[in-house]
């Protein structure tokens, strides 16, 4: 069916249903538009949400129970959710909404052009056809004239009483009457024929072939209105398999959650070590007898003092009934019960030796690049590393005391304080430096001596410990070093530059991004990796600057 042939006088309906194909196109980018924008707030309250219910710093201890692991897995889930939503909103504003917009704009420019044309044809035809009815109207006019010039040559040739003169001059009028009737009707004749042809190729030419452009333009909008909204249903189907995963995942959390598991966790958690008070005496005041502290109540002491109070009146409070101090808990954790107290010391010791552990690893790796720069001075200063070793061997001696500290506090609740002559419970590598001093004479049982002597029982063995740890590491370097005829180090496999590192530092190199470098040295894990670009030219990048490829054999080793 096509418009030119069916529709040819529906100029003015085709022109407003065009219009109106368009105004739905801008409605329903709209629509989008708005669809768009509901993702993304949804995503962003989503967000919201799950940040509001993060763990806070003081409820770090809630990790240790898996249905606190659960949830919070479940919000780190919902939080990839909410991306998903956010990519919903994207790809509508990308693949329907801009190019809808921009097709709006040129099927609009399309139209427009379409019926001007179409108008301008339809004044051609409309112009024709007043010409026409003007020559018409000539014709009949003249016609008219003619017959009134007729009629009165008549009239006057039947008068006898009119001159011959009169009558030759009436019958030249109505002569040239007749003439110009016949010459209106040859025009009118004339102009008829063309304006026949003009207005057949009007309605069977040129406005069918307006309409059919008008007609395909129509159909490609329809189609495009039809694409957009199987890109809309396909924008979602998209992301319903990461959609699932994250249910999935929450789902996995869901079922990883052990009650049993939760139960034990709470005896850990709270346990005081104590053990339950016996039975308490019948104490007869009647005989004036001296209260007896049973040997299985909570109380240990068996001073005399105590026994006295106790006998006039005093009774004493049991540990499960003790209020607990409402102040600044103390830095030795003595308001816990005596296993909670053990835990925590444990785990602050711990915290301490790992930043003990990160602090000689940084002195390792800034030896190591002393040493770099005394054997090749060009490569930066030797002296412009020292400030920043003094600076961790304060470090790490602070720390050594503070570990000493929390050691002599762990050994009072274990009821074991170490002496020179026994070796300590815990002994640690990361206690001691290479330049120890020798043990202290006197050793207390309190955590003060301690605080103020971090050289005491432990020396000893550990630093025995810290010479075998060293003493190995000591000798490859020296053996890397010392030879002055020292040849290149091989390539222990290849990197590339992720991002362009300027490199101003003393060894340092400068990369740009992209760049492909040989690897001689990986990470020490001093954040440095040591490269080569030529013979001559070899430096330390950042490790997180690059992407490291090590050879096979490398990674054996």
């Amino acid at each position: 069916m096509s418009w030119g042939t069916e529709l040819w006088d529906q100029f003015d309906n085709l022109e407003k249903h065009t219009q109106w194909g368009i105004d739905f196109v801008e409605k329903y980018t709209k629509f989008v538009k708005e669809r768009s924008e509901i993702e993304l707030n949804y995503a962003r309250q989503i967000r919201n949400l799950s940040k509001k219910y993060q763990p806070k710093k003081k409820e770090e201890d809630e990790n240790k129970y898996t249905w606190c692991r659960a949830f919070y897995s479940t919000l780190n889930e919902l939080n990839d959710y909410a991306g998903q939503h956010e990519v919903i909103a994207e790809n509508m504003t990308s693949h329907i909404i801009a190019d809808l917009t921009r097709y709006a704009q040129e099927v609009k420019t399309e139209r427009k052009s379409h019926f001007h044309d179409g108008r301008k044809a339809q004044q051609q035809v409309e112009a024709s056809w007043k010409q026409l009815e003007s020559c018409k109207r000539k014709f009949e006019r003249d016609c008219k004239e003619a017959d009134r010039a007729q009629q009165y040559f008549e009239k006057m040739d039947a008068d006898i009483n009119v001159t011959k003169a009169d009558v030759e001059k009436a019958r030249q009028q109505a002569q040239m009457r007749h003439q110009m009737a016949s010459d209106s009707k040859n025009e009118y004749s004339s102009y008829l024929q063309k304006f026949n042809q003009e207005q057949n190729e009007h309605y069977y030419t040129i406005i069918p072939n307006i309409f059919q452009k008008i007609q395909a333009m129509e159909e490609k909008r329809i189609e495009r209105m039809g694409e957009s909204l199987k890109t809309f249903a396909e924008v979602d189907r998209q992301i319903l398999p990461i959609i699932g995963k994250c249910l999935d995942g929450m789902t996995q959390v869901a079922e990883s959650i052990e009650p049993k598991n939760d139960s034990s966790q709470v005896i850990e958690s709270y346990k005081s070590g104590f053990e339950p008070p016996g039975d308490v005496e019948f104490e007869d005041y009647g005989q004036a007898m001296k209260r007896t502290v049973s040997e299985t109540s909570l109380n240990n002491s068996r001073s005399d003092n105590k026994a006295e109070r106790s006998s006039k009146g005093k009774s004493k409070t049991l540990w499960p009934f003790i209020k607990k101090n409402k102040g600044s808990n103390p830095e030795d954790f003595s308001h816990l019960p005596p296993e909670q107290r053990r835990k925590k010391l444990q785990a602050k010791i711990d915290d301490i030796n790992k930043d003990i552990q990160k602090e000689m690893d940084q002195r390792d790796a800034l030896t190591k690049m002393k040493e770099v720069y005394i054997k090749n001075p060009q490569m930066g200063d030797p002296n412009s590393v020292d400030p920043r070793l003094g600076e961790i061997a304060n470090n790490i001696e602070k720390l050594q005391v503070e570990a000493q500290k929390f050691e002599g506090w762990l050994a009072e609740v274990e009821g074991r304080m170490p002496v020179k002559s026994d070796p300590p419970r815990r002994t640690s590598v990361l206690y001691e430096t290479q330049n120890s001093t020798p043990p202290t004479t006197n050793n207390n049982n309190c955590a003060q001596d301690r605080e103020s002597s971090p050289d005491g029982s432990y020396t000893e063995e550990q630093s025995s410990e810290v010479q075998s740890k060293v003493q190995p590491e000591t000798a490859e370097s020296g053996d890397e070093f010392d030879d002055p005829d020292e040849e290149m180090l091989p390539t222990i496999g290849t990197c590339k530059a992720l991002y362009p590192f300027e490199g101003h530092n003393e060894g340092t190199i400068a990369v740009t991004e992209g760049e492909l470098l040989y690897v001689i040295e990986e990470d020490k894990g001093d954040g440095w990796t040591r490269v080569r670009r030529n013979e001559e030219e070899e430096g330390y990048v950042p490790t997180s600057y690059v992407e490291v490829f090590l050879d096979s054999n490398a990674k054996d080793s």
